[in-house]
């Protein structure tokens, strides 16, 4: 059994070109010149203990001699380790999750590992293979805000683990957890606007498929009950949606309109500069993320501040303690906190 899965290895690293005196160079042609097996080139290059010294040096120097360098890939495999983790994001365009993936990137960086990264373009179907394939690559996984169905997710769960889920909870699901109170920090939007005034607002939701949506909607529901009336109005999770729904929400009568994100409401920000309605003296505008241009557009965003970078790095956190073979440390679930700046106002009562 021993012998087949070292000639596997072999197999890996021949097919991983390498560039000596102007050819490539193979795994074959280092035993060849050695005059060993494959096999036995594929234990030297892997370290194991198991070739004689005499050997290990025949192949060193046949090795040095042509230029061979073996596959980092097949070596971590051989070792049981590739030193590579996967992250699986909704959509590499929101800076919400390149801040995420930036935290992991990092802190998994000091550790020692690379980050392969994988995008599913808001398409629940195509995740659980776009999480499957990345771990066959990688020793450990992030999911970042995934859109498969809880029951999807479960039966998933065996072909990729070790996992850890950002800004998701499954229930039967016993992968570590961090995720954000995001219902707190709609509380604190609607308490705001309603001390403000603001008696009609609209939500321009996010993708159907993202829970935290679901969360925020349900939670926007349960605020706005003696409140203000509020109107939900379909959008998605990008600049464009919110520019293209910001007509839709304004014919609400809205006075406030919330977005499903920072992207969102800058969007709809942007067309209401556009054709003149004024922010906040007519409609105020919150976004939800805290992402860096929020704090440098004019007028500058109220939003929900989401710590995204150390989302990434509890994540890593708890992704490296299982592949540690320890135990992760327990979930977390961070409070959002409002960053009230100049995009709201007191309600214009002529709305």
């Amino acid at each position: 059994m021993g012998e087949v899965g070292e000639a596997a290895v072999g197999a890996a690293d021949d097919r991983a070109p390498q560039r000596g005196r102007g050819q490539t160079v193979t795994i074959r042609d280092v035993a060849k010149a050695a005059g060993v097996s494959p096999a036995t080139v594929s234990r030297v290059m892997n370290n194991q203990e198991s070739v004689a010294p005499e050997l290990a040096r025949r192949v060193q120097q046949a090795a040095v001699s042509l230029g061979y360098r073996p596959s980092a890939i097949a070596q971590g495999l051989a070792r049981g380790r590739t030193g590579l983790v996967a992250i699986t994001v909704p959509d590499l365009g929101n800076p919400m999750f390149q801040s995420v993936l930036r935290g992991v990137s990092r802190a998994a960086g000091r550790d020692g590992y690379r980050l392969l990264v994988t995008d599913s373009h808001e398409l629940p179907l195509e995740e659980p293979l776009l999480a499957q394939e990345s771990r066959l690559r990688a020793d450990g996984l992030v999911l970042c805000s995934p859109r498969s169905h809880d029951r999807e997710l479960v039966e998933l769960a065996p072909t990729i683990e070790p996992f850890v889920l950002v800004n998701r909870h499954v229930d039967g699901l016993e992968a570590p957890t961090v995720s954000v109170d995001y219902s707190s920090g709609v509380r604190a939007v609607c308490a705001h606007l309603a001390w403000l005034g603001h008696t009609r607002v609209a939500f321009l939701s996010g993708p159907r498929a993202s829970v935290s949506n679901r969360q925020r909607m349900e939670a926007l529901e349960e605020s706005a009950r003696g409140r203000f009336e509020l109107h939900i109005v379909e959008c998605g999770s990008m600049l464009e949606e919110g520019y293209e729904a910001a007509d839709r929400a304004l014919a609400t009568g809205a006075t406030a309109v919330i977005g499903y994100n920072d992207l969102v409401a800058l969007g709809a920000l942007g067309k209401m500069t556009e054709i003149g309605v004024a922010v906040p003296d007519q409609v105020s505008v919150v976004g939800f993320d805290d992402i860096p241009f929020s704090r440098y557009i004019s007028p500058r965003l109220t939003t929900v501040s989401v710590p995204q970078e150390e989302l990434g790095r509890e994540a890593w956190q708890r992704l490296a303690a299982m592949l540690r073979k320890e135990d992760p440390p327990a979930d977390v679930c961070f409070t959002p906190r409002l960053e009230v700046r100049d995009s709201t106002g007191p309600a214009d009562v002529r709305r």
